[in-house]
């Protein structure tokens, strides 16, 4: 089993399998294409079944070694749900899952030191956005009421109901053609722009800025953390060699006595 360990944990080890995925990304991009399938389908299909054992063998071969330990590891899980999708038959009125095939490239993600780091920040600032999100759905929804009853009667195909004005105003967020749709109701209301330009600068310049806040503090106590992890190691391993030190000079100081009582 340490040759196994060994094995799996290697630098080489998990080259190897990063290559095999991003190979097995190209190939189901090139499925999508109905030239190349007439082409090559079978060797593309055969090729995608191959590097599936791959994946499968090394799911055992890491349950093998770490036994229980395994599944302490979130992203073991995650590799394991990952496997075990691309396992279930995609056939009848589960053929949706063929396409799911592709989530493979997702182990990319627990392979990669950064981009780990990016999604246990994320998962470790959930908490703080959902403060945010809360304060986003009630700018939100004050919002599309007052544009309701504002702009509703004179266009209804954007505020006609409240649900229109939810989703016209997360296009205004967006700021994907909100001029086209300020302009159009200026045209009826002069003085919209006092209602469009307060909201903009809320829900973008403000409430989406911190998201982006939180998400950079809480990588940034994620390093903090870290580096206290590592200090405390290097402090435990130095105290233990100090100790093992310690040790050996009363040894030799032991050794001595008895050669100078001789």
């Amino acid at each position: 089993m340490q040759k196994l360990k060994a094995v799996i944990e290697s630098n080489a080890f998990t080259t190897a399998i990063m290559v095999l995925i991003v190979i097995n990304a190209i190939t189901l991009a090139l499925e999508t294409s109905p030239s190349v399938m007439a082409a090559a389908g079978p060797a593309l299909l055969a090729f995608d079944k191959a590097v599936l054992a791959v994946f499968v063998l090394e799911i055992a071969a890491k349950m093998a070694v770490y036994r229980a330990g395994f599944f302490r590891s979130g992203w073991n899980v995650f590799d394991l749900v990952i496997v075990g999708i691309a396992l279930m038959p995609a056939s009848g009125p589960l053929a949706v899952l063929r396409a799911l095939r592709v989530l493979r490239v997702l182990r990319l993600v627990s392979l990669l030191p950064q981009m780990r780091r990016v999604v246990e920040a994320l998962l470790y600032s959930l908490p703080g956005m959902a403060s945010i999100a809360m304060l986003m759905g009630v700018v939100f929804f004050v919002g599309s009421v007052i544009a309701t009853k504002l702009f509703g009667a004179a266009h209804p195909v954007y505020f006609g109901t409240l649900g229109d004005s939810l989703f016209t105003l997360f296009a205004v967020m967006t700021l994907e053609g909100w001029a086209d749709i300020a302009r159009e109701v200026q045209a009826t209301h002069p003085q919209a722009y006092l209602f469009f330009v307060p909201f903009i600068v809320i829900s973008v310049f403000a409430v989406l800025n911190l998201f982006i806040a939180v998400l950079t503090n809480s990588m940034q106590e994620m390093q903090k953390e870290e580096l206290v992890a590592e200090e405390k190691m290097l402090t435990s391993s130095q105290q233990t060699v100090i100790a093992e030190i310690i040790s050996l000079r009363k040894e030799i100081e032991t050794l001595r006595a008895a050669l100078e009582r001789r």
